[in-house]
């Protein structure tokens, strides 16, 4: 007898394309420029919400002389992002040394009216170039900063669903772009909760932003030399960030015994608290209703609903709620490890962190030890551990 349709739904399907850098000398650079500009006008009252986007356009290449490789599943994969506003629609865009996600929120054929200029980089008129479509982008995140190595990693992520559902490679497989692509861990980058909790409601255009430069640099040197890439691969991509904004503060300032290195603290606090929430909701998404309720603040919460867990609360509920932990320990390859000695990490690093929060100074040493803790310097650190762990 066939499966009926809702038994084995077809993945959701996503874009893979890239910018060339001789139509400006940084395509990605102007788009998240106008979207800044944007955000701001719409923080001073001077956008509607729904004109909060940035035009990305297909550019036609003069020299193609055939209709575009798979263009009206393209343009139906594109759409989807306008229809079903309720799950993602992904556009991945590089040029091999950088890699951004995009949020697909619609499509448009031809040229765009004149109405909708003030939503598209001026490089396009400037160079006067014709697309095939528009894509109408939501918001853009950073995902690898210069760092070829980390694109291709992450791009083996995807699928391609014209070559086989094969992975995803910038040597050879770039062809026919965009590509149709479908990511087989259901990977979301643009859910609202999480960027309410971490970007506190703003765009991750802006929020990558703020974070400051030399980030890339920090990040390979992270992944290449310390942590290594299965370590890398398995860290939120937040976490990563937080973990790179800590290492540049303590590294300009590690041997200024003066400096007070709270920011380094409250960074790798909040990457900790992102990757502990994280691998704490994945794990009990489908756990049965009882084992996924735990007491915080005196009131009884379902963990996957709930805003994220502070530090103590984390540790509270990993040490002390046996149904969690019942639960935890079903699906996880490493869960004694999550509820037997995570939660003291939390709580000693706590009484580092609250104090960091509310100006109190931190000094070098207090700073370099749970640095090293965490990172895993001279030892097997916290975030190696907490990367690790992998659903059997």
């Amino acid at each position: 007898m066939p499966a009926s349709p809702s038994a084995n739904p077809r993945p959701r399907r996503h874009l893979v394309s890239v910018w060339n850098p001789s139509y400006a000398s940084s395509a990605m650079d102007e788009h998240l420029a106008l979207l800044l500009d944007l955000a701001r006008q719409d923080d001073e009252r001077r956008l509607r919400d729904d004109d909060l986007y940035v035009w990305w356009g297909k550019v036609r290449s003069p020299n193609r002389q055939q209709p575009l490789a798979h263009g009206a599943e393209v343009r139906a994969v594109a759409a989807a992002g306008e229809v079903e506003q309720s799950d993602e629609t992904q556009l991945y865009l590089t040029d091999y040394r950088s890699l951004y996600v995009a949020d697909v929120i619609g499509v448009y054929d031809g040229e765009l009216p004149a109405t909708e200029q003030t939503h598209v980089p001026a490089y396009y008129r400037q160079a006067k170039l014709s697309c095939d479509f528009w894509f109408r982008l939501g918001d853009i995140r950073r995902l690898v900063a210069d760092d070829t190595l980390a694109v291709i990693e992450e791009l083996k992520l995807l699928r391609n669903v014209h070559y086989n559902d094969r992975p995803v490679s910038i040597y050879g497989g770039m062809v026919d772009l965009p590509l149709v692509v479908t990511r087989p861990d259901g990977r979301r980058y643009f859910d609202e909760r999480e960027r309410d909790e971490v970007a506190a409601g703003r765009l991750w255009a802006e929020w990558d932003a703020e974070q400051g430069s030399g980030l890339g640099g920090i990040e390979r040197e992270l992944r290449e030399n310390l942590l290594g890439d299965a370590v890398w691969r398995g860290l939120e991509p937040a976490v990563r960030t937080f973990l790179a904004a800590a290492e540049r503060d303590f590294r300009a300032h590690r041997s200024d015994a003066a400096f007070d290195f709270s920011p380094v603290v409250m960074h790798l606090a909040k990457a900790l608290e992102v990757q502990s929430n994280a691998i704490l909701r994945r794990a009990l998404m489908r756990a049965p209703t009882k084992s996924r309720m735990a007491k915080v603040q005196d009131k009884t919460v379902d963990l996957t609903a709930h805003e994220s867990l502070t530090l103590r609360q984390l540790a509270h509920v990993l040490a002390t709620e046996r149904d969690v932990a019942s639960a935890l320990g079903a699906v996880l390859s490493d869960a004694r490890w999550l509820t037997g000695q995570l939660p003291s990490i939390l709580d000693a690093f706590a009484e580092v962190r609250n104090p960091a929060a509310h100006a109190s100074r931190v000094d070098r040493a207090l700073a370099t030890t749970w640095r090293d803790q965490l990172l895993g310097v001279g030892c097997q650190g916290v975030f190696v551990e907490l990367a690790q762990i992998r659903h059997r």
